[in-house]
């Protein structure tokens, strides 16, 4: 349906993918993932035919329909949000007006029997058979219906689009997109300002009435209910697994683990190549299998490994008073502004150490009974706040009270106290602020690097109550684990606003659902698919600093199994290494008896001496042999070793 073909991009001579190919067929729901700054969203420019690359091509079948929704976009206000959803239809219209035209003409044609009158009769026929095939008798229903599953209400309807917020005009345009069935979709966060509802609906549209879908997406359920293939850039090339996100994320560690190993291999023999070069570099005797060794390292392609941050950062929060035993006890809170509820009867207590999660559709009530508990607003009933209780909050608009004149390093280091001051620079780049990107000024940064940033600031503060309203919003996949783990790790008692379900599972120990103007306590499990594979602990032993960096995980060999097993393994070690030195011995005695041969055969005396030649001949076929005795039993140890 669309094939990429050998697509190059390279920004201020600088690649960003090289010879990127593969098919979108129809019916595929594709996952595109990497690291930031890999190039995903680039592509899905490329790809819509908004951007055009360094080299190669795009091709698509004709009258392939393609669908595109940025992260960013600029949007119309002067329309309504039924007015704007319809324009979906404009080609539905055209063909209603073309439809129109047709009747007309037949109306008015008296000249039954001819076969102009025929041919436009059967034109009028085919145009009203599309019609029908393109829904658009339905297409009000559908309008509303597609509008009503991305959490718009019907009074809204008829509300110019300009009155609502960015979030809700994006998924105004997500909805035109829907609504005009494209051959591909190319989704690019589409759940960035969805609610849980609207998420749901959106996995249920794409699981059954979506054609071919390729996106981009941070939120891990999302892309693991809805696709069945992932599409990874990485090393500016890309790795094609016809497997959902959680069995790709197994599959690309076993993957990077092989490509460790080969890389190890390739540069220990690299390494005993290099050396045998300078060792008999000067050997005349030596010089063909130096030479050999010389065109075997110009030959080597260099092994890659996979760009994966296999350090795993633990990040634990500043220590803090304790506080009481129920930080948070509500009895009978209600909030309502004007003649409009927004909920009643809302009873729950919060226990010192709970994770908490509060969710539901926007406008339901989370942020607002989050405001009741930070004392930012009045409220009917008693919400009782424990004593010693100090509240760290997290919203989107903390974001605004930065500094803008300091840089994004000096933000946080100015909180930072103790061992981690050490490891800012780590921390910043596990929120997406590496390298020169922590050298901004903050007044530069975008709202979502200024909600990265306030989010860092929050984790470096000593509190034992933390509020996070959405806090995923801006993160990508890595830094979601390191929040994920410095919550699960902290003290204190947290409570979430979020409809990150992959974040939430795991994470908390009750959920309240709010809706319909209520709260109510939900039984976990959160999610309904399958679990997620467990993440593998790193090799090494975690410091008791604050923040530290593992190395890389266990390779085989290491750990595991029995003492005899590991000491018989020790064993054959030892023979391996013992046979090495024997070898490079005999090797070390062979070369110097030859060098003396080649000493006397210099001379006229010894050049005349037949049975030198002979010697000259044994020794360096023994040579021979010794040499490829030292490179099997070279072999046997480096196999033998991690």
């Amino acid at each position: 349906m669309v094939s990429i073909d050998h697509l190059s991009v390279e920004f201020s001579a600088r690649p960003l993918f090289t010879d990127v190919s593969f098919v979108v067929n129809p019916k595929d729901r594709i996952a595109l993932v990497g690291k930031n700054g890999a190039g995903k969203s680039t592509l899905l420019k490329i790809m819509a035919g908004l951007q055009q690359p360094t080299s190669g091509t795009v091709s698509r079948q004709r009258d392939t329909t393609i669908g595109y929704l940025p992260q960013v976009m600029v949007l119309a206000d002067e329309r309504t949000v039924m007015e704007e959803a319809e324009t979906a239809f404009a080609h539905v219209k055209e063909l209603e007006e073309r439809i129109a035209r047709l009747e007309q003409e037949v109306a008015e044609r008296t000249d039954y029997e001819t076969d102009d009158y025929l041919q436009l009769v059967e034109r009028l026929t085919h145009e009203q058979d599309r019609y029908q095939m393109m829904g658009g008798q339905n297409r009000e229903a559908e309008i509303e219906r597609t509008l009503q599953g991305l959490g718009f209400s019907r009074n809204d309807f008829d509300r110019p689009t300009k009155e609502f917020s960015g979030g809700w005009r994006m998924r105004i345009e997500l909805a035109k997109l829907l609504l005009q069935r494209p051959d591909l979709l190319l989704l690019d966060e589409p759940t960035n300002h969805l609610d849980i509802g609207s998420i749901l609906w959106l996995e249920q549209f794409i699981q059954q009435r979506a054609n071919a879908v390729v996106l981009v997406s941070h939120d891990r359920a999302f892309i693991n209910n809805v696709t069945t293939r992932t599409i990874e850039i990485s090393c500016g090339r890309i790795n094609d697994y016809k497997v959902r996100y959680d069995q790709y994320v197994q599959l690309r560690d076993e993957r990077r683990q092989t490509q460790i190993r080969a890389y190890e291999n390739q540069q220990r023999e690299m390494a005993e190549a290099r050396d045998f070069i300078e060792r008999f570099r000067y050997k005349p005797t030596k010089s063909n299998q130096v030479q050999s060794r010389i065109k075997m390292l110009e030959k080597m392609v260099p092994i890659e490994i996979d760009e994966i941050d296999t350090s795993r950062l633990h990040l634990r929060f500043p220590p803090c008073q304790r506080s009481g035993d129920f930080p948070v006890i509500c009895d009978d809170v209600a909030k309502s502004y004007g003649s409009h509820r927004v909920f009643d009867h809302v009873n729950l207590s919060i226990r010192r150490g709970e994770k908490v999660a509060f969710m539901g559709n926007n406008g339901e009530g989370k942020s607002t009974l989050v405001k009741c508990i930070m004392g930012e607003i009045p409220f009917d009933g008693r919400l009782t706040i424990a004593q010693n209780v100090q509240i760290g909050y997290f919203a989107q608009n903390q974001a605004q009270l930065l500094d803008g004149d300091l840089t994004v390093f000096d933000t946080i280091d100015r909180v930072a106290r103790g061992d981690i001051r050490t490891k800012i620079r780590d921390l910043l780049g596990a929120f997406m602020f590496g390298g020169e990107e922590s050298d901004k000024f903050v007044r530069v940064l975008s709202g979502g690097e200024r909600s990265r940033l306030a989010m860092i600031r929050l984790l470096l503060e000593p509190v034992n109550l933390l509020i996070l309203d959405e806090p995923t919003n801006h993160l990508d996949m890595a830094s979601k684990d390191v929040l994920k783990q410095a919550i699960q790790q902290f003290d204190g008692t947290a409570i979430i606003v979020s409809h990150d379900r992959y974040f939430l599972d795991g994470l908390v120990d009750k959920v309240y659902v709010f809706g319909g103007g209520k709260v109510r306590e939900q039984t976990l499990p959160l999610q309904t698919h399958p679990q997620p594979l467990p993440v593998r602990e790193g090799s090494g032993n975690s410091s008791e600093v604050d923040l530290v960096s593992t190395p890389l995980p266990h390779r085989e060999g290491q750990g595991g199994g029995s003492a005899s097993a590991w000491k018989e393994h020790q064993k054959q070690v030892r023979r391996a290494e013992k046979a090495v030195a024997d070898c490079e011995a005999d090797i070390e005695r062979l070369e110097q008896a030859l060098s003396e041969i080649e000493t006397r055969l210099s001379t006229p005396e010894g050049a005349a001496d037949a049975s030198l030649f002979t010697r000259h001949g044994a020794l360096r076929s023994q040579l021979d042999e010794a040499m490829e005795r030292w490179e099997q039993a070279s072999e046997a140890l480096s196999a033998l070793q991690p």
